[in-house]
């Protein structure tokens, strides 16, 4: 039951949010509005979105909307969920401490993504703009055409061109999706590593990712079991390639 006055909810509605600077009960009014934004969207806001939703209405600027976004990372630090900021916006989500609880809602297993693929997208992390064959050099063995086309579909990666050499293979980098699925707002925010030439060194960046690979893991629990099951290490299927074959009996 709310026990606020009418004309009191009335005058709290009409506050000058140009103010937010300036007024803390404006600020708090503004903090209000971006965390209702931030849990409605199904996906991350950037600080221009959020400008374009209320600044023409509001006349707040992109320091107001900063500022409100700091005080309500403040006041949720305390409880199970947190404000993240990812390569895409700003979030509101669940803690890490709590994602074995929250699994429990959904009945079907997370996938579980093989070592093959891990380390496709480890390489393509570390060494991008990257093509399949220097993905391949670094693995000794082919890459499944089943593995780029999984983190093709999940987003994570993209094709950015072609290198100018015969043959002109496409090359691959990874999107604004991975950054927000790995809780990054930027590629500088991986761990630093030794350029990648060996497999000793991509068992280092495996380790890096391995943490932020089984969260973003988790996150896709309700997705739809077919695209788990092409990065599964269950046998492959008729239509499946699996996810190793040597190298010199690959397909280009």
């Amino acid at each position: 039951m709310n026990d606020t006055p009418p004309e009191e909810d009335a005058n709290q509605a009409e506050l000058p949010v140009s103010e937010a600077a300036t007024d803390p009960a404006v600020l708090t009014r503004l903090e209000h509005i971006l965390e209702a934004l931030l849990l409605a969207s199904d996906s991350p806001l950037s600080l221009e979105q959020l400008s374009r939703l209320l600044g023409p209405e509001l006349g707040v600027t992109k320091k107001d909307l900063r500022a409100a976004l700091d005080q309500l990372a403040e006041r949720v630090a305390h409880g199970a969920t947190e404000l993240r900021e990812v390569g895409s916006g700003f979030r509101l989500q669940v803690k890490a401490d709590y994602a074995e609880w929250v699994g429990r809602l959904w009945q079907e297993k997370p996938p579980k993504y093989s070592r093959a693929l891990l380390e496709t997208l480890a390489l393509i992390c570390y060494r991008q703009p990257i093509t399949r064959g220097e993905i391949e050099d670094v693995r000794g063995v082919a890459v499944s055409t089943n593995i780029l086309r999984t983190l093709l579909e999940r987003g994570w990666i993209r094709e950015l061109g072609v290198r100018e050499v015969p043959g002109r293979p496409a090359l691959f980098g990874t999107t604004h999706q991975f950054l927000d699925d790995f809780n990054l707002r930027s590629l500088d925010q991986l761990p630093s590593l030794p350029e990648i030439k060996d497999l000793d060194q991509l068992d280092v960046a495996l380790a890096r990712l391995g943490e932020a690979a089984e969260q973003a893991v988790a996150g896709a629990a309700a997705e739809a079991e077919d695209e788990a099951a092409a990065v599964t290490d269950a046998p492959a299927t008729e239509s499946a390639a699996p996810d190793d074959v040597p190298s010199n009996t690959r397909l280009h």
